[in-house]
């Protein structure tokens, strides 16, 4: 995956606290957030989540191309995933800084561990385990963010067993 560049603004940080419904001034208001010990604005702590606007590669439905998303049919595809689907099961962060509006943003993503394990409620079923790690440096290189992300896809024990999953 290409890097990602994301630009931290004022407004985007304030739309973010809001549509997470959190009204805390640090969110959003200078003079309050001067006051804090956070000496200043700063975005909450799941903000790096929005870089998905950002990237093209992201799933999303797309003008003239089928989709399967969370409705019975977003754009008319009533396929669906081939494996029994996938599901997120893991997010972890660590802060090496606060997140301010004007940093910019490098996003680089790796692939992590794999992992596999027996469904215990799906006798039937393998569970993949994927982990994702993602970095956030600002313009001047210094590490702001490490998000880890673990994913799940079900597979039919069946088609794992064919080498078809």
């Amino acid at each position: 995956m290409p890097n990602i560049t994301f630009p931290v603004e004022a407004t985007h940080i304030m739309m973010f606290a809001r549509a997470i419904g959190d009204d805390n001034p640090v969110y959003r208001d200078t003079q309050a957030a001067n006051e804090t010990e956070a000496k200043g604005v700063i975005a909450p702590p799941t903000f790096v989540q929005a870089v998905a606007q950002f990237d093209p590669q992201q799933v999303r439905p797309r003008p003239g191309e089928m989709w399967f998303g969370s409705g019975k049919s977003p754009t008319g595809s009533t396929d669906k995933p081939a494996s029994g689907g996938s599901l997120h099961a893991e997010q972890e962060y660590t802060y090496h800084r606060a997140l301010r509006p004007g940093d910019v943003l490098t996003v680089e993503m790796e692939n992590g561990k794999v992992w596999e394990k027996q469904s215990k409620r799906r006798g039937t079923s393998k569970l993949i385990f994927r982990e994702r790690i993602t970095t956030y440096r600002d313009a001047s290189g210094e590490l702001v963010i490490t998000a880890r992300n673990v994913g799940v896809t079900i597979l039919p024990l069946v088609d794992a067993v064919l080498g078809e999953g």
